[in-house]
């Protein structure tokens, strides 16, 4: 963070300072919320959660080199008392911001955030420093800690911005106001707190209502209901895509025998050739939003074409390809899923998989309400007309309706198969994978698949692997 007085610091939150015998001493390490991230200088920040509660920390965090804690009650050492953490935390980022000289990027949107995020990040760093949202810390309370991780020789910080409802992204705008507004789609995800994608658009378009008229929204030019938010804006509107209108897109799309993505990318400066380290022809839409980003901030297209090349994947679990020695490629891609990624990720295992057996082991795509069941069963017929060799649903109902619409889909659908668990699925694997066989794994973040493609990757004494 930018050096701060712990004077300075309560005035910005509105807070009492106690047992502080300097209040000139600054903050000059990071903002951190988990204890055992705390160090020289840091501001320790005590949320009160249902298991535990960060003030319980205090003295161990000040022993580590915390200069003090921002919390809701004294705790005997050097703190910042306030009526509500969240809130104090998020005026402090708002602040910080305020200062900072740094160009301020937002991003949302339904699927893809995470990956173009990094990609963003991985393009603009060589343009100058920059600092951005690390994993999927997109809520009220990981942002403002992304933004006050920024130092005085930041020059972009790149922010992705998540919503569970109206309103949640105007929130965060409030606190990083953003220069360059990106929203990548509208599809299903979350649907089912929403209601309908007509409110999922209604709130990711919050984003660029946010943006000054000197700032500039780049839209998915595919995507009719982010194509429309281009009247919800007065900001310059830049698009990307397919469409004949967009002014950053993809031409001789193609993808590689190991199924990563090459295209000749095209923006107003120029034209030059691109083939990803990435997988999935999903991320070619990413790589033309972070084109677009890199565009507006004034990189040449030869300049955008080297950078998204050599970019990888920043975040765990994300189409993590991994090779065991026996020949057999796991793709981890377990850390979500909605209709959108699901589709995605099938597509790219298909790709992957000519020539080779493949197997998706799939499980519930959460909180998508009254169109569960049709999305599920949809999943499932679209894996048999990808030609994957075997199907196997984990879990409970959703997954059963995944395995029923394999079945439904024709006679392939027989190689499908519905198992209980996690350990059903490894144990299942473990029996059947065949040297050369690809493997992927995906749901979403509340069924824990991880742990079938980490139990996969892991060897035991005589060669044999079970789930944690």
């Amino acid at each position: 963070m930018i050096a701060l007085s712990l004077a300075e610091i309560a005035e910005v939150v509105g807070g009492q300072t106690y047992d502080i015998p300097d209040p000139a001493v600054q903050v000059t390490g990071p903002v951190v919320r988990d204890s055992r991230e705390a160090g020289p200088g840091s501001l320790f920040v005590a949320f009160a959660g249902e298991r535990v509660d960060g003030h319980d920390f205090a003295a161990a965090v000040v022993e580590a080199g915390a200069v003090a804690v921002l919390g809701t009650r004294p705790v005997g050492v050097p703190a910042i008392v306030v009526d509500d953490v969240q809130t104090a935390l998020g005026a402090l980022a708002r602040h910080v911001v305020r200062r900072l000289g740094a160009t301020l990027v937002a991003l949302t949107g339904s699927a893809g955030k995470t990956s173009t995020k990094d990609l963003i990040a991985q393009v603009l760093q060589r343009k100058a420093p920059t600092v951005f949202t690390p994993g999927s810390l997109n809520n009220e309370i990981g942002l403002p800690l992304t933004a006050l991780s920024a130092t005085d020789e930041t020059r972009f910080l790149v922010l992705e911005m998540g919503a569970r409802g109206i309103g949640h992204i105007a929130y965060l705008t409030g606190l990083t106001p953003p220069k360059i507004g990106l929203v990548l789609n509208v599809g299903s995800a979350h649907i089912g707190e929403f209601g309908g994608r007509e409110q999922i658009a209604q709130a990711k378009g919050e984003l660029v209502e946010a943006l000054p008229e000197d700032g500039t929204a780049i839209l998915n030019a595919d995507d009719p209901y982010v194509r429309a938010m281009a009247s919800r804006t007065k900001a310059k509107v830049l698009l990307f895509g397919e469409s004949d209108e967009a002014d950053v897109s993809a031409e001789n799309v193609r993808l590689t025998d190991t199924g990563q993505p090459a295209f000749r990318l095209h923006t107003p400066s120029g034209a030059s050739d691109v083939t990803m380290r990435l997988y999935g022809e999903h991320h070619v839409s990413n790589a033309l939003a972070a084109a677009a980003v890199a565009h507006e901030l004034g990189m040449s297209a030869d300049e955008i074409a080297v950078a998204l090349s050599e970019a990888g994947s920043l975040s765990r679990w994300r189409m993590e390809v991994t090779e065991r020695p026996d020949g057999v490629t796991v793709v981890n891609d377990a850390y979500n899923a909605n209709p959108e990624s699901m589709r995605a990720a099938l597509r790219a295992l298909a790709a992957m998989g000519k020539g080779r057996r493949t197997w998706a082991v799939l499980g519930q795509m959460a909180e998508l309400g009254d169109e569960a069941l049709a999305e599920h069963d949809a999943v499932g017929r679209l894996a048999v007309r990808l030609n994957v060799s075997k199907l196997v649903a984990v879990g409970g109902r959703e997954a059963a309706w995944l395995q029923l619409g394999a079945y439904n889909e024709g006679s392939w659908g027989e190689e499908s198969v519905h198992v209980s668990d996690a350990q059903a699925a490894v144990d299942l694997l473990r029996s059947e994978l065949r040297p050369g066989d690809v493997v992927l794994v995906k749901a979403s973040r509340s069924v824990g698949l991880e742990s079938v493609a980490q139990a996969l990757l892991e060897t035991g004494a005589e060669g044999e692997v079970s789930a944690r």
